[in-house]
């Protein structure tokens, strides 16, 4: 019932804020409860120190999510954030991120979604997000 990677890119296409667009995020990979999403790394979501800013990582944690939602659900449908909690453990510099949320619990009318975002070529996570989505209806 997953949909395709090039099927998640037109959801964020179609269905995300100009500025969620801006963030340039593609899909690499989605599978019956995960996706993974690349966040290029660009001077332009710095903060002061060189590092990528927390405000890009929150981002695209909840933008990652929407897309492992979509491809366990096999489309996109209206849901909304209800809670996001995220930890920073590490600071991302010069490095594109790989943004893997993992559905823990799917049901009739919430999502419960693990989200690592690692910098590519890192073994450890730069930070950490717990999300949970509803399902209006």
């Amino acid at each position: 019932m997953t949909i395709s990677t090039a099927e998640a890119d037109t959801i964020l296409a179609d269905h995300f804020a100009p500025w969620v667009q801006a963030l340039k995020l593609s899909v690499t990979e989605t599978g019956d409860r995960h996706a993974v999403l690349r966040l290029p790394w660009s001077d332009e979501l710095t903060r002061e120190g060189g590092g990528l800013s927390g405000q890009a990582l929150m981002a695209a944690a909840d933008t990652a999510t929407v897309v492992a939602v979509s491809a366990a659900r096999g489309g996109f449908g209206p849901m909304t954030t209800i809670q996001q909690s995220t930890t920073f453990q590490r600071a991302v510099v010069g490095a594109d991120v790989l943004v893997t949320a993992r559905i823990t619990k799917l049901g009739r009318r919430l999502a419960f979604v693990d989200v690592v975002m690692t910098a590519e070529g890192e073994e450890e996570p730069a930070a950490h997000a717990s999300t949970v989505y509803a399902f209006p209806g």
